[in-house]
């Protein structure tokens, strides 16, 4: 406590002795006893910002096209190319404004720089000035905000019923993918029964989920509505395709979803690119942890024929963990007794007792 309270004192003491200074500085400018030497580095200084605007902005262009390839894979979903056309419109609006303000910042800055013989004109207020830069941006940024949204609504909204649907969770630092058998229903899940074996939390009392399954990667068919359910088991994650241009934020406690329809094939894409070790991935691009960089998973999107053939070979969670499903038998087995011998008791009168 004594070495902070002596930091403190020399603190306020460096402060007040700026404050002195600074007192006498402008003491001597308002009686005209001191007088500002002004030499090359002010016109050093305006010539430099001429120089970093133009090897700045020739930077930015150069490392923009040699990464734009990098920044815009090809696009393999049908409101992909949507949302492509409402990003690169926003782009474009806002590149404009930032290039022309950017540039009048550094030239006014070197037209302007300090002259002896020159005074800054005073103008403090222009009713005309404040409306055009406050109406023309609003109505700009509601064109936007609106697309937007209006495309937003369509891929969050309600997916076609006939749609494929796949549950995603996210944990440190992996995916899990589920999907509902032949009865298309996704099963009840209950964390609590989250162990090594169940990840998921399958419970298995609940025939929907009987014939759910967990697969190693996702699988989804061409040219169909796929619906992607997403939930995370601890922390932020976010389901991130980019191919596919989806983007969702994957909550604890709040699951959100996702629909989209695929329209290359896995082959196809890797034709196009004339890469034959190609794959579609899904990706976090939150940063969740130590682990963040093992957070993804392949995905592959079959003809629809080979995506039936893929799911008729799957097998259920339960199949493949046939102690799991004996274990809720049991259990339920003994609820089942339990509650026979309660509605046993529950029938017995007073002159029953007596009579025993």
């Amino acid at each position: 406590m004594i070495a902070l309270g002596i930091f403190l004192v020399l603190v306020l003491l460096l402060v007040v002795f700026g404050l002195l200074f600074r007192i006498q500085i402008l003491t001597a400018i308002f009686s005209g006893s001191s007088t500002r030497e002004i030499g090359m580095s002010n016109r050093v200084n305006a010539i430099l910002m001429i120089a970093f605007m133009v090897l700045g902005g020739g930077a930015f262009a150069y490392s923009f096209i040699d990464n734009y390839g990098k920044m815009n894979p090809p696009i393999a979903s049908v409101h992909g190319f949507e949302m492509e056309r409402l990003f690169w419109t926003t782009m474009i609006i806002i590149g404009i404004v930032f290039v022309l303000t950017h540039i009048a910042l550094f030239v006014y800055s070197y037209k302007y720089q300090y002259k002896e013989d020159r005074r800054a004109y005073f103008f403090p207020h222009n009713n005309k000035i404040e409306i055009i830069w406050t109406v023309i941006p609003a109505i700009v940024m509601a064109g936007l905000v609106f697309a937007g949204w209006k495309e937003w609504t369509k891929i969050t909204g309600p997916a076609p019923k006939d749609s494929v649907v796949v549950e995603v969770m996210g944990k440190q630092f992996n995916w899990l993918v589920r999907y509902p058998g032949r009865d298309l229903k996704l099963g009840v899940v209950n964390y609590r029964l989250i162990d090594a074996t169940n990840e998921f939390g399958f419970d298995l009392s609940d025939k929907s989920g009987l014939d759910d399954f967990v697969a190693g990667e996702v699988h989804v068919p061409k040219g169909h509505p796929v619906l992607l359910k997403i939930r995370s088991r601890d922390v932020l994650h976010a389901v991130y395709m980019p191919h596919f241009r989806v983007q969702m934020y994957a909550v604890p406690g709040m699951p959100t979803k996702f629909w989209f329809t695929p329209t290359k094939t896995t082959d196809e894409m890797r034709a196009q690119l004339g890469n034959p070790k190609f794959n579609y991935e899904l990706a976090c691009n939150q940063i969740c942890g130590r682990g963040h960089f093992a957070m993804k998973l392949n995905i592959v999107v079959d003809e629809p024929d080979d995506y039936v053939a893929w799911f008729a070979q799957q097998k259920s969670f339960s199949e493949q963990n046939p102690d799991v499903l004996a274990s809720f038998k049991q259990k339920a087995d003994k609820l089942v007794e339990k509650e026979n011998a309660s509605a046993a008791a529950a029938v017995i009168t007073p002159a029953t007792k007596a009579s025993l």
